[in-house]
């Protein structure tokens, strides 16, 4: 049975920083391209950031600069280092497994609010 389960989400200022983690289990971790999606109230799920399991990165526009994706294999965790915290990254973020998204975490909650 797959489990991806996140931690790390709560309530910080507007300019503060956040680091999320993903514990995931049930599945050969170090084989897996892992991601982090959001969801905001309203839209549609986007992509965050996404590493694969050579370790090669890529970032959606919005965050590529102030968000950092890092995974540790021995761990079967992957990591969301989010600085430079704006409003607009309020969401719920969800862990992912797979190339096509294949698992999905139950997500946890971001709220950047003064």
């Amino acid at each position: 049975q797959v489990q991806l389960v996140e931690s790390g989400g709560g309530l910080v200022q507007p300019g503060g920083s956040l680091r999320l983690s993903c514990a995931a289990s049930g599945i050969i971790f170090s084989t897996y391209t892992m991601g982090w999606y959001r969801q905001a109230p309203g839209t549609q799920r986007e992509l965050v950031a996404r590493i694969t399991s050579g370790g090669s990165t890529n970032y959606g526009l919005s965050v590529k600069g102030r968000f950092t994706i890092s995974r540790d294999n021995a761990k079967n965790t992957v990591y969301l280092q989010m600085n430079s915290l704006k409003p607009d990254d309020t969401a719920v973020y969800y862990c992912t497994a797979g190339l096509s998204q294949d698992y999905w975490g139950q997500g946890t909650q971001v709220t950047v609010s003064s």
